[in-house]
């Protein structure tokens, strides 16, 4: 399976206006827009970010959730902003994909957007409810092949990490199982703990605790090496 990471990082929109140079920056509150549901692993790493922001620029870094399929909505809005640097987006992977999975875009995530940074690399998680009956990685594949017309996978949207780290997966198995897609990882991994769904695939963000914790069955990761956590 090919390394699947999900990156997280600043846009705005579009370039300062001339005049904000000459101006103190910032005067007032940021929001920082998360095209995810709260409590999923790019909420995670925006308020931390926000925090961390919130001292040296003087100003609150205010993070706002706007959940959507696929994280669309999110850069749309900012987008449409006034491009004075205080609608800023924090996202995945999934910025980069879009253009391939959606046939009408109402950004463009090359020309529409200054990038300010990366954030984080994070490896994936292919984890599944705490009941589910494979007890090892090789258990794991054999009982989705035999059942796949049974067997379900969530994920947090088209383009989403979690959406392309399930696909992978897939095409490596080469079994297709049923997939249902969520405004978020978050409300995913509801339903995972819940037994509402089989598997998923997601950053380690979002699902150390839960594997720590028990809940959550892990059968491997999408990195080279073994996660320390």
């Amino acid at each position: 399976m090919k390394n699947a990471v999900a990156v997280a990082c600043f846009a705005l929109n579009g370039l300062l206006a001339a005049s904000a140079g000459a101006q103190q920056y910032p005067t007032r509150n940021i929001t920082m827009l998360v095209p995810y549901a709260a409590g999923g692993p790019t909420d995670t790493v925006a308020r931390v970010v926000a925090q961390a922001m919130t001292k040296p620029l003087g100003q609150s870094v205010i993070v706002e959730n706007r959940p959507s399929a696929g994280g669309i909505l999110a850069p749309e809005q900012v987008k449409n902003s006034k491009p004075d640097g205080y609608n800023i987006l924090i996202h995945h992977i999934g910025m980069a994909t879009t253009p391939a999975l959606y046939r009408q875009l109402r950004f463009n995530p090359l020309s529409d957007f200054d990038y300010i940074g990366l954030i984080n690399d994070v490896p994936m998680t292919v984890i599944a409810r705490g009941n589910f009956p494979a007890k090892d990685f090789k258990e794991f594949l054999d009982y989705i092949k035999k059942n796949k017309d049974k067997v379900s996978y969530a994920n947090a949207g088209i383009g989403a990490a979690s959406h392309l780290c399930g696909m992978l997966f897939m095409s490596a198995i080469q079994t297709d199982v049923l997939t249902v897609p969520y405004k978020g990882t978050a409300p995913a991994m509801n339903d995972l703990l819940g037994g509402t769904v089989d598997f998923m695939c997601d950053q380690t963000t979002n699902t150390t605790a839960q594997i720590k914790g028990g809940k959550v069955k892990v059968f491997g990761v999408t990195s080279l090496k073994r996660v320390p956590s």
